[in-house]
């Protein structure tokens, strides 16, 4: 039987269009939903200079950054390969 090659979740992730998370994602979403908690807790005990500080860097700072940060690409991927560099001779 021969193996059937399956592609990475990133992979997959891409095609269908949706965004892939990776465990960097995961952290700096959940280093913002920290922040944001501690900025509405701030908030309840009246602080009105940290609280508001706190919940616009959790959501306009830390939220896009997890959203939008893509996953880190290897040097061997964007240099070209030695059989991409050489001219084949008929």
């Amino acid at each position: 039987m021969a193996k059937v090659k399956t592609k990475p979740k990133v992979e997959k992730a891409k095609e269908k269009g949706a965004l892939p998370f990776t465990k960097r994602n995961w952290t700096w979403l959940g280093i913002g939903l920290l922040v944001i908690i501690i900025g509405y807790i701030a908030l309840a005990r009246g602080s009105i200079t940290l609280a508001p500080i706190l919940l616009v860097v959790g959501y306009c700072v830390l939220i896009p950054i997890a959203i939008l940060l893509g996953e880190k690409k290897k040097q061997e991927e964007k240099a070209p390969k030695p059989e991409e560099l050489s001219v084949k001779k008929s």
